[in-house]
């Protein structure tokens, strides 16, 4: 069943903590020093946006994904991308694996390139592949710059030191960033935590885009291992998988909307979720639980992870499928 599907089947939506019991953060002395320590700013009627680490910049706390219906349609995605600009989602991600999802993001935004922080991301782990994707990209993209370019799914000690040789993908992104064609460099893993925890602590990256949702302490825990060295370094962090994949998290008697799944992962110190959507409908869903989002208190962050348990497996799939 889709996620809209099980939403409308499902008894719970924006007031679902307290329909199952749970306690909603209270302390509002608290919840301003959370939204401080985060730099998150807000204004009235407005998507409220946070500091992406040292970069300074302001992103909204919802992003885009680029890899679900973004990635299907011309003109599914055309949509999707405008009404997000629409509603102040600033934050877009693709990639070059993700099919026709640059070219659509591209025709949707080439009157609105300056709305938009554009995340990019290279899978060739050679310098020469890494400057020909590159250049595809912004082909696709139709635009001169990247805001953000990425080395894709960085999870084995294979692909770090292929990225870092003499002709590696890290020389690429460092020389497309001193020549401007890219403004930051980060880099993605799903997996793998404590290793890359070490990839993060071994170069100096603007930012870090990494999975995180309310299973993830449950095995392989990127909140225990890495998420800890991306704030201590300033790094922008971005999360993904907030609903797994396909929206594999959601459960009756578990994570039973997108209130839950989004506002944990919001009361974690990142910058932005990027949540790929399925239709423009959902898109609106989504902005609209973000617009009102306050930090969870620790008692709701908790049982969130503890309903997770039992299927936390499926959930965390790609940690040990992929």
């Amino acid at each position: 069943m889709s996620r809209r599907g099980f939403l409308k089947r499902s008894a719970f939506g924006l007031g679902a903590a307290v329909t199952a019991g749970l306690t909603l953060p209270v302390d509002l002395t608290a919840r301003n020093g959370e939204r401080r320590a985060t730099g998150e700013r807000r204004a009235t009627g407005e998507l409220p946006r946070r500091r992406l680490g040292a970069t300074g910049e302001q992103v909204s706390i919802l992003g885009l994904g680029g890899a679900i219906a973004v990635a299907a349609g011309r003109e599914r995605a055309e949509a999707i991308v405008n009404r997000a600009l629409d509603l102040g989602v600033n934050y877009i991600d693709t990639a070059a694996q993700y099919g026709p999802s640059e070219a659509n993001i591209g025709a949707a935004i080439r009157d609105r390139r300056g709305e938009a922080f554009l995340a990019g991301k290279t899978h060739d782990r050679s310098y020469d592949g890494t400057m020909r994707l590159f250049e595809r990209s912004l082909e696709r993209l139709q635009t001169d710059y990247l805001d953000l370019y990425q080395l894709h799914a960085v999870h084995t000690e294979g692909a770090w030191r292929a990225v870092q040789a003499e002709n590696g993908a890290l020389k690429a992104v460092r020389r497309l960033r001193d020549e401007g064609a890219v403004r930051y460099v980060g880099v993605t893993g799903h997996k793998n935590a404590a290793f890359f925890a070490q990839v993060l602590q071994g170069h100096r990256f603007d930012c870090a885009l990494l999975s995180l949702n309310a299973a993830d302490r449950h095995y392989d825990s990127m909140i225990a291992h890495a998420l800890p060295v991306a704030e201590e370094r300033d790094m922008g962090i971005i999360a993904m998988k907030v609903a797994a994949y396909d929206g594999r998290i959601f459960r009756e008697d578990g994570v039973s909307s997108m209130y839950e799944a989004l506002g944990y992962v919001l009361s974690h110190p990142v910058s932005t979720a990027i949540v790929g959507v399925a239709s423009v409908a959902e898109l609106e869903e989504n902005a609209a639980i973000a617009s009102e989002f306050t930090p969870f208190a620790g008692s709701m962050m908790r049982a969130l992870e503890k309903r997770t348990a039992w299927y936390q497996s499926e959930v965390n799939f790609f940690k040990h499928e992929w």
